[in-house]
């Protein structure tokens, strides 16, 4: 199916209830990322008071676009990682299939993490699911692309090694350059920072998660349309504005839970501290989506803030709420992998 022209799109829509369904179901994830894992974009500059929370999510919503718009006019090999993951084999109408029983176990495991104020990893709940409905579908592993799904393994430890460490570090180096400035003055100046990384952070947010999604939507396109075997694709516009509009209504919904359990609960952070998280992970989620690797932007958020309140001694942080973010990662893989697996499972009894 051609998605360039979106009245095209729309027509097909409301003709194939297939499609329809799809559709919404892969709307509902995204809408699910928007409150549970986009608002550790904005969590900092909320905290600290920089920006209303309206106002934060407003801006996060047009530098998510942005960061989908631009990011994919360079390159768009975070998505076609995500779209290229898993096969679910070549009957179309039971890949179709498993797909839908994955989002429903996304979105089952993604509420429940933010019932509890759990900053989860959308994407490896994404992966997570996909991956256990193609294993479901295929019998075993064969539906697995290894090679795509070690960047993602890769993207684990450089997402949380690099958030961490260039957040300790601009912390380190930003109490140097500002020793002994007035702080009135500098807090305004670090108002005015802190804005700008937390844009930075919703741009980069955008440009990982929002590629990820787009990915599976259109991967769900092309198989309600019969095509199980279309291997490249191209992002319209309309996708980006609809993945972005729809992230904003999500965060403004619910995620205001997750923004205190990241920005308020973990650690108590200046405005200064709150531009060296986003700074850090902003940095350390460009270097990831310039080389394509598919990472977490809750991982590198929440361990760039770690690495900021380490500066501040190692009893600062809330390691018990550390803790709980650490098991609810570990838990993502298996737990929402197994989900996905038994709902394909299912899916395929009822409706195959």
């Amino acid at each position: 199916m051609d998605v360039s022209n979106f009245s095209n799109f729309l027509t097909e829509l409301f003709k194939n209830p297939v499609l329809l369904i799809t559709v919404v179901l892969i709307l509902a994830v995204i809408l699910v990322n928007g409150w549970t894992d986009a608002p550790n974009a904005i969590a900092t500059v909320v905290s600290t008071r920089a920006m209303t929370p309206r106002n934060a999510i407003l801006m996060a919503t047009v530098f998510n676009f942005l960061g989908v718009f631009v990011m994919t006019l360079f390159q768009a090999e975070v998505a076609q990682t995500i779209y290229n993951m898993v096969d679910f084999g070549h009957d179309p109408s039971l890949s179709l299939i498993a797909l839908c029983a994955a989002l429903v176990a996304i979105v089952f495991w993604a509420t429940a993490a933010w019932y509890f104020g759990i900053p989860t990893s959308e994407s490896h709940a994404l992966i997570a699911g996909i991956s256990g409905a193609a294993i479901a579908l295929q019998g075993g592993i064969a539906g697995i692309n290894g090679s795509e799904w070690m960047k993602v393994i890769y993207g684990i430890f450089i997402s949380t090694i690099f958030g961490f460490l260039f957040g300790f570090l601009i912390t380190k180096a930003v109490r140097v350059l500002y020793k002994g400035t007035d702080k009135i003055k500098s807090n305004k100046f670090f108002k005015k920072a802190q804005i700008s990384g937390g844009a930075a952070m919703a741009f980069m947010h955008g440009a990982q998660d929002g590629q990820k999604f787009m990915g599976v939507f259109l991967l769900g396109v092309a198989l309600a349309s019969g095509d199980a075997q279309t291997q490249t694709f191209h992002i319209p516009i309309w996708l980006m504005l609809l993945s972005s509009i729809t992230m904003a209504i999500g965060t403004s919904i619910g995620g205001l839970r997750i923004i205190k359990s990241v920005g308020m609960d973990m650690v108590s952070l200046d405005l200064y501290e709150g531009f060296s998280a986003d700074a850090a992970a902003a940095g350390a989620l460009l270097l990831t989506t310039i080389f394509g690797i598919p990472v977490s932007t809750t991982h590198t958020k929440t361990t760039a803030i770690m690495g900021v309140g380490v500066t501040q001694g190692v009893n600062k942080v809330n390691w018990k709420l550390v803790g709980e973010m650490v098991m609810a990662w570990v838990l993502t893989f298996p737990g929402c992998g197994l989900i996905g697996f038994l709902m394909a499972k299912l899916f395929i009894m009822v409706f195959s």
